[in-house]
């Protein structure tokens, strides 16, 4: 038997990969399933993209390079995010990573020793509270409420600031949710952490889906409210704007040059560098006259499918979903499915450790899989702690229209069928 470290058994894991499992079963027994499970845009990554890593390679781009990204990169990044957001960002402020995941856990082991706060939001990104008790810290959580649209207020925000908090993570617009914060909204959260944080204190600004907002909207960065860019660490990447999900890159512009060269160190010992030819992939996707042009078609699809799935998710019984303002999920409430179809009062009856792994809307989801071949993620899947009594799913619409459809009308079969399930439970095999 190994002898694994003791802090391997903190982390936690991201359930959209490993659900991934579940639905080669049920196609290996035959079965097509409608996948919404995963966060990746459904379209092919963009021709003048492609073009350029191509070129990139051709030009004999495929060594080492500079840790902290490539200049050209880096300039374009902080020329595009300085023009956004209204700010003067330097290219020795930026740094590129494989991914914009990879700053969440990093962030945290740079900024915080044990016993320090991080607030995050719930639902959230579940890294964002994976990684916490695996670097000793204390978990804070901001619980965002379905009556707000999902977002949160400098007043809900100000209680939990303490001395001891040391990072802030907020994510607009918002994954799993697609809640969008306002220029009013960002203004008081703003005042309250520059009143009560620490001055050492960062906020993590993940903007990943910046470029997805529905119905006109523009996005906002806290960063840009005032005094803010000099505590805000801003994140952004190419994977969802540009649907390229799997040339991992990502970067994070950094308060000052000073802590932009802690996270290149770091970069060194863990990454050495990111691949120059998806790098110049990249500048192209920020610089390119074709980029707000594909992106426009994206955004205009997903709004489409948001208000399909939106309408058919509030025609089944015992289910109710507020309209995302952004991002590509929408959030449905699904305590009267769970209610109805015997889900809290299976769960309830389990034994403590299985009730330890599972939940209502995890079993709700288990069987929508596996009975009905829908793949969704569950409310734990977004926070675990202090989410007991939440029934709700995530439904990803980054997929074909015609699929969301059939994935609405099984939906609305599994939520009636109360005879399936108690079978499926009582069958006992998948039930977390």
């Amino acid at each position: 038997m190994i002898r694994w470290a003791d802090r391997i058994g903190l982390i936690d894991t991201e359930n959209a990969f490993k659900v991934g499992p579940y639905i080669a079963e049920v196609e290996r027994a035959g079965h097509r399933v409608i996948k919404c499970n995963l966060g990746e845009p459904d379209f092919a990554l963009p021709q003048h993209i492609a073009k350029a890593v191509k070129e990139a390679i051709d030009a004999d781009m495929t060594h080492y390079n500079d840790p902290q990204g490539i200049l050209p990169l880096r300039e374009a990044i902080a020329k595009d995010m300085s023009a956004k957001r209204g700010l003067s960002i330097s290219p020795d402020r930026v740094v590129v990573f494989p991914g914009a995941k990879p700053t969440i856990g990093l962030c945290q082991q740079a900024y915080c020793d044990p016993g320090d706060e991080v607030i995050y939001p719930s639902p959230g990104f579940p890294i964002y509270e994976s990684f916490i008790a695996y670097i000793g810290a204390k978990p804070v959580t901001l619980h965002l409420k379905e009556e707000n649209g999902f977002s949160f207020t400098g007043d809900e925000l100000e209680p939990l600031i303490t001395r001891k908090t040391k990072l802030i993570f907020i994510n607009f617009p918002s994954n799993p949710t697609g809640g969008v914060a306002s220029r009013e909204q960002l203004a008081r959260i703003a005042d309250a952490i520059l009143e009560k944080a620490p001055a050492d204190c960062r906020v993590y600004s993940d903007e990943i889906y910046e470029n997805i907002l529905f119905d006109g909207s523009a996005h906002l960065s806290i960063a840009a409210m005032p005094e803010m860019d000099k505590r805000t660490i801003i994140v952004s990447g190419v994977s969802k704007s540009y649907s390229w999900t799997g040339g991992r890159v990502g970067w994070a512009v950094f308060p000052t040059a000073e802590e932009a060269q802690v996270f290149k160190n770091l970069n060194i010992n863990y990454f050495s560098c990111i691949p120059a030819y998806n790098q110049m992939g990249a500048k192209t996707a920020l610089e390119s006259p074709e980029s707000p042009r594909v992106i426009k078609r994206m955004v205009a699809a997903f709004q489409e499918r948001r208000d399909l799935v939106v309408a058919g998710l509030n025609a089944i019984k015992g289910i109710t979903c507020c309209t995302p303002k952004g991002a590509f999920y929408v959030f449905p409430n699904i305590t009267g499915v769970c209610r109805d179809i015997g889900a809290i009062d299976a769960y309830e009856k389990l034994p403590r450790e299985v009730k330890s792994r599972t939940s209502p809307s995890t079993l709700f989801q288990l069987f929508l899989l596996f009975d009905h071949h829908v793949a969704t993620m569950d409310r734990k899947s977004f926070g675990r702690l202090g989410s007991e009594g939440m029934h709700f799913l995530r439904i990803s619409i980054a997929t074909g229209i015609d699929d969301l459809r059939e994935g609405i009308a099984r939906i609305a079969n599994a939520a009636a069928d109360s005879k399936g399930f108690a079978a499926f439970v009582a069958e006992g095999k998948r039930l977390s």
